[in-house]
């Protein structure tokens, strides 16, 4: 299993993130311009390295994509906010034939786990999410696996903030099975680059939604949409 964790200046929260990894797995560190020594530490700890240039979380994520190898593919933050550990049953889920894409429901451990800014973004990206797709999802977080072929015949074109509710959206159109799974979220180490201020978090609502008033997109592999 190949697990993505793109990475800006997180070299507090790496170690823990590394160690949480489930056995027999592989962690791709994308690093992105970090600053703090976090590609070394990452390399050091046992990870796999992939350098993206191009500043972005969507351009951090699809490089990890396109440098996977594994069937299966899965997505975490890497700032200790949520635990690679609980992928286990969504990977369970995939293989087993009963969802195509997983998403995790963050369920804070702490009140200071999700600032109330970021859940009032999440919630409305939902709404609207709903009223474009028909999905009843209640989060849109980074937690998630799918079938890596799959993924890439989606056609994802989002480099910034917009990418994992891009991948949501194309999903959707292509009626991909897509389920949640309760997972716990907890404060993140260091400072977040996006749902850290008002700001950062109402400039990704506004990168989401222009996701959603993209027109429906074929996939580029219809019969690769089903694993």
């Amino acid at each position: 299993m190949d697990v993505v964790l793109p990475c800006l200046d997180e070299a507090e929260a790496l170690p823990w993130v590394l160690d949480r990894m489930p056995s027999g797995w592989r962690a791709l560190v994308v690093d992105n311009g970090s600053t703090d020594g976090s590609a070394d530490i990452a390399r050091a700890l046992g990870a796999s390295v992939v350098h993206e240039a191009r500043r972005g979380f969507g351009a951090a994520c699809h490089a990890g994509l396109t440098a996977a190898t594994a069937d299966v593919v899965c997505f975490c933050d890497c700032d200790a906010s949520l635990d690679p550990a609980d992928l286990v049953p969504f990977v369970e889920r995939i293989r087993a034939g009963e969802a195509d894409l997983v998403l995790g429901r963050r369920r804070a451990q702490s009140l200071g786990a999700w600032p109330l800014h970021a859940r009032a973004g999440n919630l409305a990206l939902a709404r609207l999410l709903r009223r474009r797709t028909g999905l009843r999802l209640h989060d849109l977080g980074p937690l998630r696996a799918a079938r890596r072929e799959p993924l890439l015949s989606l056609g994802l074109t989002d480099r910034r903030s917009g990418y994992p509710l891009q991948m949501v959206v194309r999903a959707a159109d292509a009626d991909w099975r897509i389920a949640e799974y309760d997972v716990p979220y907890r404060p993140r180490a260091g400072a977040s680059k996006v749902t850290g201020t008002w700001r950062g978090t109402w400039q990704a609502v506004r990168d989401m939604s222009r996701v959603l008033a993209e027109p429906s997109v074929e996939p580029q592999v219809r019969e690769g949409v089903r694993p």
